[in-house]
């Protein structure tokens, strides 16, 4: 065998391994679709899918009536997500900013691992820090009765999230070609300048797939938000109220309840929303990436 015939062997060895990992990916995803459809599905036959969604009374061990509303795991999760992203995102691309352009490489080696080891700690650990730090804190600052609300949940996830952003955009930012800064600077801008109106705008498609990995962990995480939020089911106005995500609902309920019952079903009806809920957020995600690529193309 010549070596131009092994050389496509192996580029074609390459790309079927390539193929093959892509595909499994794409086929676990569709299980797991299918796993939740399956299994929320029989939940529809004695719940009405109106008021599963839009109402806000979740109590399915009530011996009167049973109610599955999810209107206000649903927002509690929403808030929760939206007030981490407001912390995690400023903080995360300022961090990242830093350390790719500002920071001395003696600062920039001791940070870095820093904060890589941070995404290693356990979700739980992060979860005590809640209870026994961040609550008390907040419950003295703003005057409550206790700490465990829904920002104090934001407060944890937005640190859960920050190891993800400043990883991904750092390295985004690090990628922009030299020249660009170079040409910048040439023309009189400053350091600041050059940083804010070319190198970020031209890592951004980086830095957005940074911050939804981060909303990623956000929303999926479930001991955080378990052990900081309070879980009450009522209805969250605010984040200073405790308040019940999708995640802990789960989390709390799913060991206990019997099979096959329609409380069970309901469960996995959460499940199912709040997969796709995440699977909207990262097609809306694409849209705008792809629209931005367009048009600096």
């Amino acid at each position: 065998m010549t070596k131009r015939a092994l050389r496509k062997l192996k580029e074609r060895s390459i790309h079927s391994f390539f193929f093959l990992n892509g595909l499994i990916a794409v086929v676990v995803l569709a299980g797991i679709f299918f796993l939740l459809l399956t299994s929320a599905v029989p939940a529809f036959r004695e719940i009405n899918l109106g008021e599963f969604l839009f109402t806000t009374n979740w109590d399915p061990t009530s011996p009167l009536q049973e109610t599955y509303g999810i209107l206000g795991q649903i927002v509690s999760s929403i808030l929760v997500t939206l007030g981490a992203m407001a912390i995690a995102i400023p903080v995360g691309i300022g961090v990242a900013a830093y350390l790719s352009d500002v920071a001395h490489w003696k600062v920039r080696e001791i940070v870095k691992p820093v904060v890589e080891i941070l995404a290693g700690i356990p979700s739980v650990v992060i979860g005590f820090l809640g209870i026994v730090l961040i609550g008390p804190a907040l419950a003295k600052l703003f005057g409550l009765t206790h700490g465990l609300n829904g920002l104090n949940g934001s407060l944890l996830l937005a640190v859960m999230s920050l190891p993800t952003i400043i990883s991904l955009s750092e390295d985004s930012l690090i990628a922009v070609p030299p020249a660009y800064g170079e040409a910048s600077l040439a023309l009189g801008g400053s350091r600041w300048q050059t940083l804010i109106r070319v190198k970020l705008p031209a890592a951004l498609s980086g830095i957005i797939a940074a911050v939804m990995l981060g909303m990623g962990r956000a929303v999926g995480e479930t001991m955080t938000v378990l052990m900081a939020t309070g879980n009450a089911r009522a209805f969250p106005h605010g984040l200073m109220e405790s308040l019940r995500t999708m995640t802990s609902n789960i989390a709390i309920e799913l060991g206990e309840v019997p099979y096959f019952t329609t409380h069970y079903y309901a469960l996995f009806a959460i499940g199912l929303v709040l997969f796709l809920m995440t699977f909207l957020v990262n097609m809306v995600a694409d849209i705008v990436l792809a629209k931005y690529q367009d048009r600096e193309a």
